[in-house]
């Protein structure tokens, strides 16, 4: 067991546990990036969302949007970013599926490059029939 998440999850690794039930485990990020980052993650080791049974992925969002409501109260941010990455190319630098809970306050230096392009609806409509043929 070499994953630090599936270490914390097995109580092996010293974490700020901030919830526990049997499925799932949500802890302090040891670099937060503001006050009251918390990770949410699956006990059980799944590499990517796309490796989770969709209805735990929807008990995993659940508890997402009940701790995001904890963090809210707890922190008082001016906002909250939810994060979850799959993949080095998406940011993922720990390959156990976890969603970020980031407290935001108006003027913190964090910053995300998001180069966002106008499309044409040809565009959209043809990527949107690919994706609707694999679903």
């Amino acid at each position: 067991m070499r994953c630090p998440f599936c270490l914390i999850a097995a109580h092996r690794a010293p974490a700020a546990i901030v919830y526990e039930d049997e499925e799932f485990i949500a802890f302090m990020d040891k670099n937060p990036v503001s006050e009251g980052h918390l990770l949410v993650a699956p006990k059980a080791h799944y590499e990517t969302i796309m490796d989770m049974d969709p209805e735990l992925v929807g008990r995993l969002f659940q508890l997402v949007a009940r701790l995001c409501r904890a963090v809210w109260a707890a922190v008082k941010p001016d906002g909250l970013n939810v994060l979850q990455n799959n993949g080095l190319a998406a940011w993922q630098s720990i390959p156990h599926v976890h969603v970020h809970i980031i407290p935001r306050c108006h003027g913190d230096p964090i910053a995300v490059q998001w180069p966002a392009r106008p499309a044409d609806l040809a565009e959209l409509e043809e990527v949107a029939k690919r994706i609707r043929e694999a679903l």
